[in-house]
């Protein structure tokens, strides 16, 4: 693959990422579409797309996957989705990321890897930056959202956590959405039933729901794993640090939200951290 086009699948993968925040906020704020529903459309948009893309060179490959992992990927998509009632999508994203990296980090640890006193202060540094976020305060996130959204974080990271290793990322990722359906349904029907006068849809949420989908999760995904080959490991965690930032100087161009000085400060310590855990072993390595 060349350079230019590795630079380009890239840029548009990680645009794909923070696109799904930035639609996901922009459907639940002005449209009147609700969360299970906007859910269920993404979902079975992804699976739509993922599977095209799958079933066209290897039918067969779309019997992969878990029921276990496409239950961690409802898990995220529906709390992500709730949570974005009340968050805006720089704090979304960044509460995301950070939930994502720290339940990796935190396995690892578990499982006996051994940090550097650098890669520890940068752990300590990223939970310090999400408490920071949380805590109250006239510009804190309001608590429930901010905690569906660590949830989301979380069953992200375990999804991530069950993905390594698994064969095609592309054909597992497709494989686990088509089991996250019945999944979606499932939680549609329950909020109707529970709550009929919630269920709404229109139009324009409608199509930001597919274009979540069918975009930014499906063709996003699709492009992340063809690009990832090419990337070094720690180049790719790397890469992603920037989704937050993007994401949230999106939400100020495109959604008209406000960049707090908290939002800055927690971002600097949560991103900063982050890159010291990923990045300090190659750092070590070079000038050992």
């Amino acid at each position: 693959m060349s350079t230019a086009r590795l630079t380009l699948l890239t840029a548009l993968a990680l645009l794909a990422f923070a696109g799904n925040s930035l639609l996901c906020r922009i459907a639940l704020r002005d449209t009147a579409i609700d969360p299970a529903s906007f859910t269920l459309i993404r979902i079975v948009a992804g699976a739509l797309v993922l599977a095209l893309l799958v079933g066209l060179r290897a039918p067969a490959a779309l019997r992969a996957g878990s029921w276990a992992s496409a239950l961690a990927l409802f898990g995220y998509a529906i709390a992500f989705s709730y949570a974005y009632l009340g968050l805006s999508a720089g704090t979304g994203a960044l509460i995301l990321f950070g939930a994502v990296q720290a339940s990796m980090i935190g396995w690892g640890m578990f499982r006996g890897e051994r940090f550097r006193g650098l890669q520890l202060f940068g752990f300590a540094l990223a939970i310090s930056g999400l408490i920071g976020l949380l805590l109250p305060g006239l510009s804190a996130p309001p608590l429930g959202p901010a905690a569906l959204m660590l949830l989301a974080g979380v069953a992200w990271g375990v999804y991530s956590l069950r993905g390594r290793g698994a064969g095609d990322p592309t054909a597992v990722t497709a494989g686990n959405f088509i089991r996250a359906v019945p999944l979606a349904v499932l939680a549609a029907a329950l909020a109707w039933v529970l709550a009929p006068g919630s269920m709404r849809v229109d139009a324009a949420g409608t199509v930001y729901a597919l274009s979540s989908g069918a975009l930014t999760s499906g063709l996003g995904y699709a492009i992340w794993y063809t690009v990832l080959p090419a990337l070094r490991a720690t180049t790719a965690a790397t890469l992603q640090l920037s989704v937050p930032v993007i994401t949230a100087l999106g939400g100020v161009l495109l959604l008209a939200e406000p960049l707090s000085l908290r939002l800055v400060l927690a971002s600097v310590a949560v991103l900063g951290g982050v890159a010291l855990v990923v990045l300090w072993p190659k750092r070590e390595l070079r000038n050992g």
